[in-house]
């Protein structure tokens, strides 16, 4: 399915999870995103992004307003997934395996790399996980400053095998980090927001209804510290009003 110029993959849980499987048998790299309202939004103004999503192995669908434009066009998602949920199952998959995990944290969030393995390593204590704090603040030309060669960090990523990648820079920062150090021992690479903070506690999960009615912006709102409410405000307006009216008029 396109929505507006970005691909969605229309497929149930199991084949999800079943794509995750045979890109860890494949000898090459694999990018995932996970699609919501916010990231197609950013894709009519940000063509390099717009690519890097339609150049994906898997474009999940995540968010509700994603739901409701496929029945906009007379079409039924299988599956919606979040970045935290699917992250959670990665992981699961990466701990029977024995595979490595390298985890990227923007040094300005709320979890560092370390807080979220010894959280991840809580459930899942047989992984192996490396990772490290990125200065990822944008350049004019909307990709991440990251302070270092691309080629310090691939040298570090060739160090485990059938290494996955987390990145939690936020999108599309983290989409075009990860395109960027593109590396064939990385199995599956995919950028997850705000899970490290889910995933250390620092922001708690909605209620399981809330989530089920698709209010997890809500809950997110009120989550956060006050002065980032202005632009969760942006984020909201752009998810809630500006996509809906803008799929609603597209034919």
């Amino acid at each position: 399915m396109i929505l507006l110029g970005v691909k969605v993959n229309n497929l149930d849980k199991q084949e999800l999870l079943s794509k995750v499987e045979q890109f860890l048998s494949e000898p090459k790299f694999h990018q995932i995103a996970t699609i919501n309202p916010e990231f197609i939004l950013e894709a009519q103004k940000n063509e390099k992004f717009r690519n890097i999503l339609n150049n994906c192995d898997l474009d999940i669908a995540d968010g509700i307003g994603i739901k409701f434009a496929f029945w906009r066009y007379g079409k039924h998602l299988k599956c919606r997934m979040t970045g935290i949920d699917l992250m959670h199952r990665i992981l699961k998959i990466a701990s029977d395996r024995g595979l490595g995990i390298f985890l990227a944290a923007n040094k300005d969030g709320l979890s560092t790399w370390e807080e979220t393995r010894k959280a991840i390593l809580k459930k899942y204590p047989k992984l192996k996980i490396t990772g490290d704090n990125f200065d990822c603040h944008p350049r004019e030309s909307g990709d991440p400053v990251l302070g270092f060669e691309a080629s310090v960090l691939d040298s570090r990523l060739r160090g485990n095998d059938q290494l996955m990648l987390f990145c939690n820079f936020g999108a599309p920062y983290q989409e075009l980090f990860i395109n960027s150090v593109k590396c064939d021992n990385i199995r599956l690479a995919i950028g997850v927001g705000g899970s490290f903070d889910f995933l250390t506690g620092k922001t708690k999960r909605a209620p399981v209804l809330v989530c089920r009615l698709g209010l997890e912006w809500f809950w997110r709102l009120l989550q956060k510290p006050d002065p980032l409410v202005p632009r969760r405000w942006k984020r909201i307006w752009n998810a809630v009003i500006i996509f809906p009216i803008k799929i609603i008029l597209n034919r």
